[in-house]
């Protein structure tokens, strides 16, 4: 693996990265960047995204419509994530049910050196009962 350059702009974007609450999009990540006054550019932003997840830095998946999603995560190694639609927080989850699972899936169907990705979007509980509370009062 190549060792990059710790630039002020990926530092930046790292720094960002860190403060974000959940998954985000570089055109977010860019966006909030501009707002605290720096003159970072949409493409540098990518570059360094793209660096921080090949270092390990960062988690990236991909959301329901498609788009590239980006987040520090505090657990290292292989994991998954458990993601509110509405809101965007996200908790990491070691899942040993899922790896014994497809290693046992793949075996059945003579597959190897298998790796997988599972990310779970649904609503959180706060956001469940926030929906709850406004469907109640839009009902009275």
């Amino acid at each position: 693996m190549t060792v990059k350059r710790n630039t002020w702009q990926r530092e930046a974007v790292r720094a960002a990265l860190v403060s974000a609450p959940g998954f985000v999009s570089a055109q977010q990540l860019h966006h909030s960047l501009r707002e605290g006054g720096t003159t970072i550019g949409l493409a540098t932003v990518y570059r360094a995204l793209a660096s921080l997840h090949e270092a390990g830095d960062a988690d990236t998946l991909q959301s329901p419509e498609g788009e590239n999603l980006f987040r520090s995560c505090a657990l290292e190694g292989h994991h998954h994530h458990l993601i509110c639609r509405s809101c965007g927080y996200t908790e990491e989850l070691k899942a040993k049910a899922v790896e014994e699972w497809s290693q046992r899936v793949a075996a059945e169907h003579g597959f190897r050196e298998v790796t997988h990705v599972v990310d779970i979007f649904g609503t959180c509980g706060s956001c469940a009962t926030q929906g709850a509370t406004s469907a109640a009062v839009a009902a009275e």
